[in-house]
C-alpha cells in the first residue's frame, strides 16, 4: 500500500510542476505570439467565410507581428472595436498615417489619416462597421494579424496583403480637389 501511495505522490508532484510551469508558458503564448480566432459575420465577404452563415472561417492571428505597429496596407488586422471596447472587429488595412483616402459613406469625402492611425474596412463594403463608420483607427487599438485561414480545412490557406486597386489611397491632396476617383 505504501508503494502505491509513493507512486501517486511522485504523479502529482510532477503534474503539479508541470501544470504550474505550462500554463504561464501557455498564456504568454497565446497573449504575446499568436492564437486562434472564428470570424463570425459577412464584413470580409469574399475573402473571409465566403459561405454567409453556413460556415464560420478560424484563422491564425499573428500578435508578434504588429507589436510594433508595423501594418501594410492590405493586411487583416484584428483590433479592438472603437465603438465597443469588450469587442475585436477583422478589417483589412486601406490606408496609414499620412495617407488620403477617398471614403466610402464616411461624413468626409476625404480624409488624411492622423498620425497614428489607420484607415480600415472590411471587403464586403455594404455589410460592414468600419472606418467609413467610425473613422480612423488608433494603432493602439492593433490586437494581431490575421496570417492564416486554418479551418475549414478545405480553405486552408495563407492570407495575402492585398488592397483592391480601387481602395489605393489618394496620391496627393491635389487630386482630392479635382474630385478624380
Amino acid at each position: 500500500m505504501a508503494h502505491s501511495q509513493g507512486w501517486v505522490k511522485r504523479y502529482l508532484k510532477a503534474f503539479c510542476k508541470g501544470f504550474f510551469v505550462a500554463v504561464p508558458v501557455a498564456v504568454t503564448f497565446l497573449d504575446r505570439v499568436a492564437c486562434v480566432a472564428r470570424v463570425e459575420g459577412a464584413s470580409m465577404q469574399p475573402s473571409l467565410n465566403p459561405g454567409g452563415s453556413q460556415s464560420s472561417d478560424v484563422v491564425l492571428l499573428n500578435h508578434w507581428k504588429v507589436r510594433n505597429f508595423e501594418v501594410q496596407r492590405g493586411d487583416i488586422v484584428s483590433l479592438v472595436s472603437p465603438k465597443n471596447p469588450e469587442q475585436k472587429i477583422i478589417k483589412r488595412v486601406i490606408a496609414l498615417e499620412g495617407d488620403i483616402v477617398k471614403t466610402i459613406g464616411h461624413k468626409n469625402r476625404y480624409v488624411k489619416v492622423p498620425r497614428g492611425h489607420i484607415w480600415v474596412e472590411g471587403d464586403h463594403h455594404g455589410h460592414s462597421f468600419d472606418s467609413n463608420s467610425f473613422g480612423p483607427v488608433s494603432l493602439g487599438l492593433l490586437h494581431a494579424h490575421a496570417t492564416h485561414i486554418l479551418w475549414p480545412p478545405e480553405r486552408w490557406q495563407k492570407l495575402e496583403s492585398v488592397l483592391p486597386p480601387e481602395r489605393l489611397p489618394v496620391q496627393s491632396e491635389e487630386e482630392c480637389l479635382r474630385g478624380s476617383p
